[in-house]
């Protein structure tokens, strides 16, 4: 199994983990596990990318951003901003002990969630 075989495998659990917080009522520990869920599939997503440009392109990204540029130039993802804006995102949870912030985050994860399910399909697509 090739590196970016084990990322992919480890994102689709991931994936579905973060799915399934989702359709969960929503409580506090709810919203709290659903974030940390994002964050690391998050995590997941652009490490799996990173190493699908590196394996199949022998390209070389260092950073998430940088990572979501190059699959939209290499014409991996289509152009959406929405991934940049993910990337902050994750940036903002390490402050969810702010109440305000892990709502705003919280009612922002289903578009996170289809973004990564797009991608999920994409990627199985041009990987085989």
């Amino acid at each position: 199994m090739t590196k970016f075989e084990a990322l992919l495998k480890q994102f689709e659990k991931a994936l579905r983990r973060f799915r399934e917080v989702l359709q969960l009522p929503k409580t506090d520990v709810v919203r709290d596990s659903a974030i940390q869920r994002f964050e690391f599939t998050l995590d997941l997503s652009w490490k799996m990318l990173k190493s699908f440009l590196e394996e199949k392109k022998g390209l070389v990204s260092t950073s998430p951003k940088e990572c979501f540029r190059e699959a939209y130039r290499q014409g991996v993802i289509e152009y959406d901003d929405e991934w940049l804006k993910l990337v902050d995102r994750r940036n903002e949870t390490v402050h969810t002990y702010q109440e305000e912030m892990a709502e705003k985050i919280y009612n922002q994860l289903p578009n996170a969630l289809r973004h990564f399910e797009d991608l999920l399909t994409t990627i199985k697509e041009k990987s085989t």
